[in-house]
């Protein structure tokens, strides 16, 4: 039978990195899930018609407008499924524990501090159950920020230069996921990434790219204080997209066992 809440084929974005974090993700009828930084609901409906009527999905996002947009969509489908505020890293410790935790691109806002924030997110998980994260890890878009590093060298943007190194450096790779499972005792501990590549046209188009634009060419925004000159770095980047293309997202699935007791 077909299902009815498919994960969006003109999501270019969440779904692809969705079908890694199912491919990991070992579901059964019946299942508790929590799914954290739940946003538009994907893969949080797709989660809820697999566990069916007799299992529960718990999805929280801390945006309302994501939680609100959720709701609407769901409508009195699935009513096994709850949409609710909530931040990820500071959840109410009167949760009870789940078969399942899940994000999809949730791991990327653990931050600053992801190995707490990962620490307190298991607490939710029972003994025997398993957690499934995905996000862009280590790696992802590397020639473009190779070549935004190497262009900002030749202009002499040192401070810039150094806001953007200081970016690069704080992102989780695969390895690192792996070894922070495997400090907080979790058990048949994986990590790997998955290569997509993104494509883009010059100028405009890459500028206002709804995939790249958001979370990815904001950084480097970010990285200056004159944003008048942010704007003409970036024009000239998006006029000169050869030097840095293909693009290529590394979709990081990482996963991990709690142990039975």
């Amino acid at each position: 039978m077909e299902p009815q809440w498919p994960l969006p084929e003109n999501d270019t974005w969440s779904t692809p990195f969705a079908e890694v974090l199912l491919s990991h993700l070992e579901l059964f009828p019946g299942a508790t899930v929590l799914d954290v930084a739940s946003g538009s609901g994907i893969p949080a409906f797709h989660i809820a018609e697999q566990v069916g009527p007799e299992g529960q999905v718990l999805a929280v996002d801390i945006h309302q407008h994501q939680v609100l947009r959720s709701r609407t969509r769901q409508g009195r489908h699935m009513p096994w499924l709850k949409f609710e505020m909530g931040d990820m890293r500071h959840l109410p410790p009167t949760l009870p524990r789940f078969d399942r935790i899940t994000g999809n691109l949730s791991f990327m806002f653990f931050r600053p501090n992801r190995f707490e924030a990962l620490q307190n997110l298991i607490r939710f998980l029972k003994p025997g159950g398993q957690l499934v994260l995905t996000f862009p890890s280590l790696g992802t878009f590397d020639s473009l920020w190779n070549q935004v590093n190497l262009t900002m060298t030749e202009r002499g943007y040192e401070t810039e230069r150094k806001f953007l190194i200081e970016y690069i450096e704080e992102r989780p790779s695969a390895d690192q996921a792996r070894q922070w499972l495997k400090e907080l005792g979790m058990e048949k501990v994986g990590a790997r990434d998955y290569p997509l590549e993104i494509a883009t046209g010059f100028g405009r188009e890459f500028l206002e790219h709804p995939l790249l634009r958001g979370g990815f060419l904001d950084d480097i925004y970010e990285c200056f204080k004159d944003q008048r000159l942010a704007e003409e770095f970036m024009t000239d980047l998006s006029e000169n997209i050869e030097s840095f293309t293909p693009l290529f997202a590394q979709r990081c699935a990482m996963s991990g066992w709690m142990p039975k007791k």
